[in-house]
């Protein structure tokens, strides 16, 4: 580099720190200063600001009677002997009982496989019997169950007509009866 052109590089320097000396020393401060006070504050017009320890000593004779709990421990206080009522056991409901509870919801197939195709959705294989249902993702089977969604160990189920749902567990084949015995 030139003699000239350190020069000049040198002189720019010189003059970007003051101009940044400049600015920084001109002008408002940027942010609100610390010291600077409220002008709306009003003190209390408090006579005798002191501490009365008289009222304090008094305050310290006198006996507490709260709920005598621990605040620091997070087990409840155990009831009043006083307090303690015997308690009736509640009257018998008498009138129509409800219906039970439908029974869990069975599907007559058992799931023993699924395929996942190159078009990503998954494909269900169950047996009904002899016969084998290949089944996709949200297709109806058996004329009344509809196959939510195939799970690595199980398939989701719902019941198109009700709406219930089960979870139908994978079976593994019987391979003793597939091999032959020499």
């Amino acid at each position: 580099m030139a003699q000239r052109t350190r020069t000049y590089v040198l002189l720019g320097i010189l003059v970007a720190l003051v101009a940044a000396v400049f600015y920084s020393r001109s002008g408002e401060p940027s942010q609100p200063s610390v010291l600077s006070a409220d002008t709306r504050f009003q003190p209390l017009n408090v006579k005798e600001p002191e501490l009365r320890l008289d009222l304090l000593q008094q305050l310290q004779k006198e006996e507490y009677t709260g709920s005598k709990r621990n605040i620091f421990v997070a087990e409840a206080v155990p009831p009043a002997a006083s307090a303690a009522k015997p308690v009736e056991a509640p009257r018998p409901f008498v009138g129509p009982q409800p219906p039970p509870p439908p029974p869990a919801l069975q599907v007559p197939a058992e799931f023993f496989g699924y395929e996942s195709g190159q078009s990503g959705r998954r494909v269900a294989f169950f047996k009904d019997g002899d016969d084998v249902l290949v089944v996709s993702e949200g297709e109806t089977f058996l004329g009344r169950f509809r196959l939510d969604k195939i799970g690595d160990n199980s398939a989701d189920v719902e019941e198109a007509s009700t709406g219930r749902h089960t979870t139908v567990p994978l079976v593994q084949p019987d391979t003793s009866a597939a091999t032959p015995n020499p």
